[in-house]
């Protein structure tokens, strides 16, 4: 099928720091991940990356914090996509400045770091230009996987895709594609079922 946007078919990524934007807004009790759905679904696009030798950067958002909130580190999730994946998994408890540097730095071809929650800085949802370079400098290429909240314009779902070379993960290419075949070209007769708390909100009363 040809796409509209670059997949990873096309991706020369050893030695290259990849930033990967993956949706790890799981559901957590007591320190552990309950519902491992959103992982798993991962796992493809991790483990192509790291088997072309690139240097793989996790982003991703974890609930609804008001500042940086330790009950909503994305240390939990690290340790499972670890146990997943079936290699370490590096954590970060900071996605902006010399910690992340640092440790970008030290990474092995292959190698795969989590940073920590990027809604922990309130520039993360306002799309901040400022906010995106900053982060845009940890990498050479950008790759989104989270198709669940590509529809957010914030820096890392949005800003970094005008920064670096970008290309669209396994994930998000599959769902892409799903949406072509269903909108562009359906098989008839077409049903359609939407539904969602998200897809529409009431208006005040005039």
């Amino acid at each position: 099928m040809s796409h509209s946007f670059k997949t990873m078919d096309s991706l020369s990524a050893k030695g290259k720091v990849v930033l990967l934007r993956a949706d790890l807004n799981v559901p957590v009790q007591d320190g552990q991940v309950s519902d491992m759905t959103r992982i798993t679904r991962l796992l493809p696009t991790l483990q192509e990356l790291s088997q072309k030798g690139a240097k793989i950067v996790v982003l991703s958002h974890f609930g609804r914090p008001k500042g940086k909130d330790a009950s909503l580190s994305l240390e939990p999730i690290g340790k499972a996509i670890s146990k997943a994946f079936g290699k370490p998994v590096g954590f970060v408890n900071d996605c902006i400045g010399d910690a992340p540097k640092a440790a970008i730095g030290k990474m092995k071809d292959g190698d795969i770091l989590l940073l920590e929650n990027v809604r922990f800085y309130a520039e993360e949802e306002k799309d901040d230009k400022a906010f995106a370079q900053k982060i845009a400098s940890l990498g050479d290429i950008y790759i989104n996987d989270a198709f669940s909240a590509a529809h957010r314009a914030h820096a890392t779902t949005c800003g970094l895709a005008y920064l670096l070379p970008s290309y669209a993960g396994r994930l998000m290419e599959a769902e892409l594609n799903a949406l072509s075949v269903a909108l562009e070209k359906p098989a008839h007769p077409v049903v359609a079922i939407v539904g969602g708390s998200k897809i529409c909100q009431a208006r005040p009363a005039q």
